[in-house]
């Protein structure tokens, strides 16, 4: 667990790593089944998280192609592919001491900011690891990548531009979205949940919600919940409970909040995001940056004010901000990791900009909802890149199938 706390990256590369035997075993056995027609499921690739990529090994030994699976964003696979590059010139990691140096990532029009670097890069156990990672990219067979030429142009554009035979071909499947959130809490709290929003008026309500993997401490959710009451507008917000300090949301909240705010908001555990971001209600969304989210806000044209926290958010939270100019800067550069609390003038600020300023982008959200919609229609540009996908599948599953006969 140590390890994992200290250099995740590394701990997942490296527990993956120990699963290749097990992995082959399964796949040859799956093989096996479907040669002698035991089994009518028959293996024609290997698609990968981009953590999996040791179990490459197993496809290319199986003569099976890999393909990566990435789940962040156009931009992030920009970076990835700029890595190992730059490690072959520098040798050394990234310095997080040097947070305003600007690096030039190919794919991105922005210079790229040390301070919102995905934190693994800047630990050297860590970056080893992120080294060993991406250095195997160019080993798949294609990458598709959750997002749309629509909500990313210019890094799309920098992959269709490389030769066939300098990087794996980039599919743009996105927006992938889940739109049955999987029912974690009773059905009744869904209910009140929505009906409270049908009662509210159309794009009056900040949505507040900080992802399922990380906990607020104690202090912050005081802070968020004076900042609320300073800006005095509707609100829905979904607390993630910490065992320890806070099992249940309503005892954290500083006393008589629930009754000051009365009639202008609403505090709930878990929340059914994607249901929350398609209602009419919605008008703002304070978010950690998680692509998924972004992906969500995008897709119903919600403006978003950026507080990333750990991950890849920081980066999600700048191309969002000073590359695409889709959402509103509260913070770029915040790691939760680091224990600083953000006073609640200053998220007072942004959930008012978001709410009442006249800098949020909600003409361009609008037409880029509408975009991503489209993409995933048939005849869309994601829609197609699926197509592109399949075909490339079919083909190399057919020389794969000769190389083994051979």
């Amino acid at each position: 667990m140590e390890f994992f706390v200290r250099a995740p990256e590394a701990y997942l590369l490296e527990f993956v790593k120990r699963m290749v035997p097990l992995v082959r075993d399964a796949v040859s056995t799956l093989l096996s089944s479907s040669r002698d027609g035991s089994d009518s499921v028959r293996a024609v690739g290997i698609v990968l998280d981009m953590f999996c990529v040791p179990l490459m090994d197993v496809g290319n030994e199986l003569c099976l192609p890999s393909y990566i699976f990435l789940t962040c964003s156009a931009g992030f696979l920009s970076l990835a592919k700029h890595i190992p590059e730059r490690h072959l010139r520098v040798k050394s990691g990234f310095d997080r001491s040097s947070g305003e140096e600007e690096n030039t990532v190919p794919g991105y029009v922005a210079s790229v900011p040390t301070k919102v670097l995905p934190l693994g890069l800047l630990t050297s156990e860590s970056y080893d690891a992120w080294v060993d990672m991406t250095g195997r990219f160019h080993e798949a067979k294609g990458i598709l990548v959750n997002s749309s030429i629509a909500i990313e142009p210019n890094a799309f554009g920098y992959f269709d531009r490389i030769p066939v035979n300098e990087y794996p071909p980039v599919y743009p499947v996105g927006p992938i979205l889940c739109f049955n959130d999987r029912p974690i809490l009773d059905p009744l709290e869904r209910d009140r949940v929505m009906t409270w929003l049908d009662e509210q008026p159309e794009s009056s309500v900040v949505f507040l919600c900080f992802g399922s993997l990380k906990n607020l401490a104690a202090t912050q959710v005081k802070e968020i919940a004076q900042a609320l009451e300073i800006v005095g507008c509707r609100f829905l917000w979904s607390i993630r409970t910490n065992p320890k300090e806070y099992p249940n949301p309503f005892e954290i909240l500083p006393d008589g909040f629930m009754n000051r705010v009365s009639g202008l908001g609403f505090v709930c555990g878990w929340a059914p995001q994607v249901e929350i971001l398609a209602h009419k209600a919605i008008g703002g969304f304070v978010s950690h940056c998680g692509w998924n989210s972004i992906l969500e806000s995008l897709r119903f044209g919600v403006p978003i004010a950026t507080w990333p926290m750990y991950a890849e958010q920081q980066l999600n939270a700048f191309t969002m901000v000073k590359e695409l100019g889709l959402a509103l800067e509260m913070r770029l550069d915040y790691v939760l990791a680091d224990g600083e609390i953000v006073k609640a003038d200053e998220i007072a600020r942004a959930v008012r900009s978001l709410m009442e300023g006249e800098d949020v982008p909600r003409g361009k959200l609008k037409e880029i909802a509408e975009a991503a919609k489209e993409a995933m229609m048939d005849g869309g540009s994601s829609f197609v890149a699926i197509e592109r996908f399949i075909d490339e599948v079919v083909v190399s599953a057919m020389d794969c199938s000769k190389s083994r006969e051979y």
